[in-house]
């Protein structure tokens, strides 16, 4: 009876801390992707020197990623994908024009949903847009298109080509 209530104790802590980890894990997977958000609003609305702040902060939020707790399949992925990020996003803050920003947001983007779409870590729906005349797609947290690839020339060019829902 004793090892029973023992092991069991055992087990609830085990169960506990890795729900923790994996919670500290969201929380931080969640936090890129509002800097990630931020970095697309700034670019839908033509602000350069904007977008190079927020590529700074996204950096930061990918370093901050806990991802040892993730499964290996996953953990793998994130290596991969962190530094596809990590580059993608170096550029973006060092572009001298907002077309070349848009460009590596483009590589950034792709990263981000393969990322989303394998680990599913995202607490509120995510929408996968795309416009046909990038040929390129990225993440929104709202449902109404804001293009960042052509800004206030092309606002509101796509569609919702994916609704990610929260886990």
């Amino acid at each position: 009876m004793k090892k029973t209530i023992i092991l069991m104790a055992i087990i609830a802590i085990a169960t506990t801390k890795l729900t923790f980890a994996q919670s500290k894990t969201d929380v931080a997977f969640n936090q890129l992707l509002t800097a990630y958000y931020d970095v697309k609003n700034a670019l839908a609305t033509d602000k350069k020197d904007t977008a190079t702040e927020k590529a700074k902060v996204l950096l930061t939020k990918v370093d901050a990623i806990p991802h040892k707790d993730l499964p290996a399949a996953q953990h793998a992925l994130w290596i991969e994908q962190a530094k596809i990020i990590k580059a993608k996003a170096s550029e973006l803050a060092v572009a001298k024009d907002i077309k070349l920003q848009r460009k590596s947001f483009e590589s950034l983007s792709s990263a981000m949903i393969k990322t989303i779409r394998t680990i599913g870590f995202n607490n509120a729906t995510v929408y996968v847009q795309h416009c046909p005349m990038a040929k390129a797609s990225w993440l929104n947290e709202k449902e109404n298109i804001e293009n960042p690839y052509y800004g206030s020339m092309m606002f509101d060019c796509g569609d919702i080509s994916e609704t990610i829902k929260p886990k």
